[in-house]
């Protein structure tokens, strides 16, 4: 009796241009239960938006997808050019059906870098070759389950962090959710603001609305106002039962009045009411800011585990904001005056993704 024939992946670039490619993988991440990074949709917003290359690699048997690779080409004059796995994502890695099918499209990703030029790959999360360099001590996860009412919401709170939100709920502040050029402007309003005060680049407003609409009905925005005022404002995504409140942020008057910690009670209640049933608090860097403040809301710290391969003779890109020779740029940039920092932030932040 003969041995059973062994289909071999075949990987190929992706045509994000043709609808019936790009359909195919959709409904392929939605099988998979992969992240809203693996969509086509983010990299195509991506591109929009910043210039840099939507791309991907798609691994298949008889021409049935079995695996899929999104890519952003990202080229750059300040840093080396890379593959990214999804750009300005935090997720976005290698998904397949099968580890052979996994490797093919590792192996292809090194080849096209070759090809192309471009210095290294990095990807976030999904299957690592075992000769590439594996990290899991910079970031960290939050997720955990939304609660069945706004009671039990507020409850599973721990009592600190509960009692900000109480705080919060008794000033005399709006909440407002849409996806109106309104709620762009006020949310690019804060979030310019909130990152330039943590020494950040701020990302080109065209992504932000190319996000709204490349995700119709998987995106909004929750602001919150203090005398018509914006404070606070999140951009947020819905996918696969989860919100996912992505690019956020207060400016020093949140503080006061606790509407950072009222934005994310409220866009707790909201979620659920869109019919989500889990809190996905995004990335953080571990001991950071950020990771205390997640993890005194009752969240538990999951390590992520992101992967990077070096071409020969090459050196990885290094954007690390914790890398010690960033410190006085930080420093600097922090003390732009606000309309500086946004007509400079998106030409550096273009390249940061």
């Amino acid at each position: 009796m003969n041995a059973p024939v062994k289909l071999s992946h075949v990987a190929r670039l992706a045509d994000l241009t043709d609808g019936t490619t790009v359909l195919r993988i959709e409904e392929f991440v939605r099988d998979q239960k992969a992240s809203v990074f693996h969509r086509p949709a983010w990299l195509n917003a991506v591109q929009a938006s910043t210039g840099q290359r939507a791309a991907g690699i798609i691994a298949e048997q008889l021409g049935v997808i079995t695996g899929w690779l999104p890519l952003t080409e990202v080229r750059s004059l300040l840093f080396p050019n890379t593959l990214v796995s999804s750009g300005f994502g935090v997720g976005g890695g290698i998904c397949a059906e099968s580890g052979d099918a996994a490797r093919t499209l590792a192996n292809a990703a090194q080849n096209h870098a070759v090809d192309m030029d471009f210095s290294s790959i990095e990807v976030r999360g999904g299957f690592i070759p075992d000769d590439w360099l594996t990290r899991d001590d910079k970031h960290c996860g939050f997720e955990r389950d939304l609660a069945q009412d706004d009671e039990a919401e507020l409850l599973a709170i721990p009592r600190k962090a509960r009692a900000e939100v109480r705080k919060g709920l008794k000033n005399d502040l709006e909440v407002r959710v849409g996806r109106e050029k309104r709620d762009l402007d006020a949310h690019y309003a804060v979030y310019s603001e909130s990152v330039r005060n943590l020494g950040t680049p701020v990302f080109p407003r065209k992504l932000f609305k190319a996000m709204i609409d490349a995700f119709p009905a998987d995106s909004d925005i929750l602001t919150v106002f203090k005398d018509g005022v914006p404070i606070s404002s999140v951009f947020s995504f819905y996918h696969n039962g989860a919100v996912l409140p992505f690019w956020g942020g207060g400016i020093f008057a949140a503080r006061n009045e606790r509407s950072n910690e009222l934005m994310y009670y409220k866009l707790m209640l909201h979620a659920r009411s869109r019919g989500m049933a889990r809190f996905d608090f995004g990335r953080s860097k571990a001991g950071s800011g950020p990771y205390n403040f997640k993890k005194n809301w009752g969240f538990d710290p999951v390590p992520l585990t992101y992967g990077e391969w070096t071409a020969p003779g090459e050196k990885p890109r290094d954007i690390d904001p914790t890398n010690g020779a960033y410190s006085r740029k930080i420093e600097l940039w922090k003390k732009l005056p606000l309309p500086v920092a946004n007509l400079v932030g998106p030409w550096i932040a273009r390249d940061l993704a």
